[in-house]
Formats: C-alpha cells, sequence, structure tokens
C-alpha cells in the first residue's frame, strides 16, 4: 500500500515479470511520459534550482539518464505538444503558438500520435492533465489514439479569472480573460466540472497523480502508455494545502515540490504492482519558463531568455529517461536530442510501424542504450536540429556543438512581474550569429568571424530546411507542409 495524501490506497500486485529486461523480453515495456509545463532547465535541484528540492525527480536521473542538450519541438504549448504527439516539427502540420478555447485548429484526423502508433501493438493508453491540441470534439484525445482522459483541454490561464484569482470584469481591462469560459475539467469526452477558482486549481496535481495510478491499476496485465501533462507550473500557479508554503522560493518552488511528489507517487504504483523494472519512464518539459512571471516563473539555469523564444532558455529543457536494465544508470548523455524523437524511439522500441507521412523526428535509442561508435563516442542519431517558431519562421538551427541564428524580431523579457502578474517584455532585433554552444551555452559571443566555414555547412542545412518546408521570414514557400485540422 502507499500514502496519497491523507488516504491509503491498496493495490493489488500482479505477477513477477521476466528476470530480462533487454529489448527482446517477452513482456512489452510500459511507458509512462511525464510532460510538465512551463518548468525551465534550471528547476530541478539536479539542475541547480535553489529553496525547494526535487529528491524523486532526482533519483529518475540517478537511476537512468539525463538529457543535457534536449530540446522541446518548439517554444509554447499547442506547437510544442504537437510535436511530441506526431515527431514531426509543428510547422510542418500547421501548428503555431497555442490554441485558445473554442478554436476551430487542432490535430488533423490523418495525422498518427504516438498512442495511435503504439496501439497497433496492443498497448492501453491513457493521459491525464493538459492536451492543448484543440477542444472540439474531433481534436481530444479519444478520438486520436487515447483510451482514456482526465484533464484540462488547454492552458489553466486561459479562463475568465484575472492575476489576483477575481472573475475577470471589464473594468479589469482583459479582454481576453472576458471570452475565456471556465477551465471545463474534461473525462473523456465529457465536461465534468467547472474550476472558476485557484482553490480549484489547487487540487489538479493530486487528482491528475489519483488517475494515473488509477490507470496503472487497471491495466497492469497490459502493456500501456500513460501520458502525464500536468498542467503547473504554467501560471496560475496553485498547490495543494499539503505544500502551499512549504519551500523558500514561494509558491513557485511549493509546486515544483508538489509534482516532484506526483513523480514519487507514480513511481511507487509502478513498484507496487511489480512494473517498475519493465518501465521507461520519460520526464521533461514542454518549453522554457515564463519569465515576466517573476518570482512565480521557473529558471532557465543560465540560458538565454525563456518561453516564446528559440534562444536556448525557451527551447532547451531538462529530460531524464529511466528503464532498467537497458538504460545505463547514472549517465549523462550529451548528444542532440529533441521530443520529436520520441514517437520513433518508441515504435523502435515496441516494434510498432511508423507514421505513413513524413515525420522529423529519429531513432535515439542507441543513445538510451549507451553505445558507443568509434574511440568511445557516443553515437549521435541526430545530427542538427531546428528552431522554428510563429507559423513558419525558421529562426536558427544547431549541430552538436554550434548554433547558428538566423536575422529575426524576437521577444525580450524586462523587468519581472511579481505574485502572478506579468512583467514588462519587449521585441528585439537579432542578425546573422553564430554561438558555440559547448563553451557559451548562454549565448553572449557572437562568433562567426572565427568559423566562417561553419555559418556555410550550417547555412546548407538551412537551405535544405527551406527547399523541404519553406520559411515565412524569407518568403519561402515549402511543399511538404501539411495543414492542421479544421473543425467545421
Amino acid at each position: 500500500m502507499y500514502r496519497m495524501g491523507n488516504r491509503i490506497i491498496h493495490l493489488i500486485t500482479g505477477g513477477a515479470l521476466l528476470g530480462s529486461f533487454g529489448l527482446r523480453a517477452e513482456t512489452p515495456p510500459n511507458i509512462v511520459l511525464f510532460f510538465i509545463d512551463d518548468m525551465g532547465y534550471g528547476d530541478l535541484s539536479l539542475t541547480g534550482a535553489s529553496g525547494y528540492g526535487t529528491p524523486h525527480i532526482d533519483r529518475l536521473a540517478k537511476e537512468g539518464m539525463f538529457f543535457s542538450q534536449f530540446y522541446a519541438a518548439q517554444p509554447i504549448s499547442s506547437a510544442s505538444r504537437a510535436g511530441l504527439m506526431t515527431g514531426c516539427y509543428p510547422n510542418r502540420i500547421g501548428f503555431r503558438g497555442a490554441l485558445s478555447p473554442r478554436s476551430a485548429t487542432g490535430i488533423h484526423p490523418e495525422e498518427e500520435t504516438i498512442a495511435e502508433v503504439l496501439k497497433k501493438k496492443g498497448y492501453r493508453c491513457g493521459i491525464v492533465g493538459k492536451w492543448h491540441l484543440g477542444d472540439r470534439h474531433p481534436f481530444l484525445p479519444l478520438q486520436n489514439g487515447f483510451d482514456d482522459y482526465l484533464g484540462l483541454p488547454y492552458s489553466n490561464d486561459m479562463w475568465p479569472v484575472d492575476y489576483a484569482g477575481n472573475r475577470a470584469t471589464p473594468e479589469s481591462n482583459l479582454p481576453n480573460k472576458l471570452r475565456h469560459p471556465p477551465l471545463p475539467l474534461i473525462d473523456g469526452n465529457e465536461k465534468v466540472r467547472e474550476l472558476w477558482t485557484l482553490d480549484d486549481q489547487a487540487g489538479l496535481t493530486a487528482l491528475y497523480t489519483e488517475r494515473a495510478i488509477r490507470f496503472i491499476e487497471q491495466n497492469r496485465q497490459t502493456p500501456f502508455f500513460l501520458y502525464i501533462a500536468h498542467s503547473m507550473p504554467h501560471v496560475p500557479l496553485a498547490a495543494s494545502g499539503r505544500f502551499k508554503g512549504k519551500s523558500e522560493q514561494g509558491l513557485y518552488g511549493d509546486v515544483m515540490m508538489e509534482i516532484d511528489w506526483s513523480v514519487q507517487e507514480v513511481m511507487n504504483a509502478l513498484k507496487e504492482q511489480g512494473l517498475e523494472e519493465n518501465t521507461l519512464v520519460i520526464f521533461t518539459s514542454d518549453n522554457g519558463p515564463w519569465a515576466n512571471f517573476g518570482n512565480h516563473a521557473g529558471s532557465s539555469g543560465g540560458l538565454r531568455e525563456a518561453k516564446a523564444t528559440t534562444f536556448e532558455g525557451g527551447q532547451r529543457v531538462p529530460c531524464i529517461m529511466k528503464w532498467k536494465g537497458v538504460v545505463p544508470e547514472g549517465r549523462v548523455c550529451n548528444q542532440l536530442a529533441s521530443t520529436i524523437d520520441i514517437l520513433p524511439t518508441l515504435a523502435a522500441i515496441t516494434g510498432a510501424d511508423l507514421p505513413e507521412k513524413k515525420i522529423d523526428g529519429v531513432n535515439i535509442l542507441p543513445l538510451l542504450k549507451g553505445e558507443k561508435e568509434g574511440e568511445g563516442k557516443e553515437k549521435a542519431p541526430r545530427t542538427h536540429f531546428l528552431y522554428y517558431y510563429e507559423e513558419n519562421d525558421l529562426e536558427a538551427v544547431r549541430d552538436n556543438r554550434f548554433k547558428l541564428v538566423l536575422p529575426h524580431r524576437h521577444r525580450v523579457y524586462r523587468t519581472p512581474g511579481n505574485d502572478g502578474y506579468p512583467g514588462e517584455t519587449a521585441e528585439e532585433e537579432t542578425g546573422l550569429s553564430l554561438y558555440d554552444l559547448r563553451r557559451d551555452p548562454g549565448e553572449r559571443y557572437d562568433v562567426k568571424e572565427l568559423y566562417p566555414e561553419v555559418v556555410e555547412r550550417l547555412l546548407t542545412v538551412v537551405e535544405e530546411a527551406r527547399a523541404d518546408l519553406g520559411d515565412k521570414l524569407v518568403n519561402r514557400s515549402g511543399p511538404n507542409r501539411r495543414p492542421a485540422g479544421r473543425y467545421e
């Protein structure tokens, strides 16, 4: 048994699994994917967080592999989640930005999600938490490969409530808030509750955790994919009474401590069910921190800028993968990888077919297994990564060491806000720049004059990408972009 808040829950332990946990084990691995909202690179105690601890997430890294060069598909919510679910750069499938409530746009029915890929191999697929790939019926999880869903269909700030937790009014000068409906909690395809207050939101992390554990209990005899997409620490922040006021960092630290608790509870449930040793656990974030919310925002860990920019603070996120007997324990992987690589990697692990339509992810299973190539170097399945933003703006490209930033306008975070209120932002122009990320992960020193051959090499990659997908920044159209779904 284990404790959930003040309740003791008894679990029925399933039969013992195989003693061998290699890739050819008779029992296919379960997959648990934690996807945290707006958690920055520096928000774990293992990456430098202060004022609170994340010991259970840190333990995942100790027992698994930490990816130091891991990237969200784009630095903002819907686009990031579209990339994760489909293995594509979001602009390839018509996604941009963060979808609003009642949006006519969502995931196209012909795109195959991770859940649809795994269902072909007999997996049960469940999601708890934030979806954000469209809130109309055709776009919701049960119509896109999942068997079970409990959560919010979009971000937890998309509601008619102001920054102080009061219902928005015309006098509050928040026109977007006034247009939003109350937050709907969806179970399956049906709205079962409306959330109107921060107290309502304070129960979300525990609610998602309970549903995740129930899914594990109910599917312990079947291979499963469980997607845990916590709404926190996206603003507005809310922690349960058990954690509120517990950290030295304030409410943000409280929320991160509760997420760490959630990870522990899920891992305990896997252990109680005898599933821990045949489960691949992945923990990562959808993008960097929303820095203009000040003490209600996370940390980029010294990386440049934050969410909604293609600088490192917006798109490089912590990632941990644990799979006993397959992933070497306590290893740091310094090779390039991304959320778009998760789908093809899971397909390789389970023997599932890849989607029929072209995807951009690559199989990083050799990295998970710690395989080496000549001279002891790690294998490098991904040779470069493209940084897109807005509708189809190619803003940068990197290889395993250098990042070429292309001319574009970008957000700049100025004076941060406080206690849930946003601070000042602005826009600036940046020119062609080259950064040596091995020596300068903060992107402070332009070295294009020192490495003209690197600039030329990366511009070749840029040209190949533009020939494939186009680039709105230079008015190029690409032949291989696909539309998002439309609700008529």
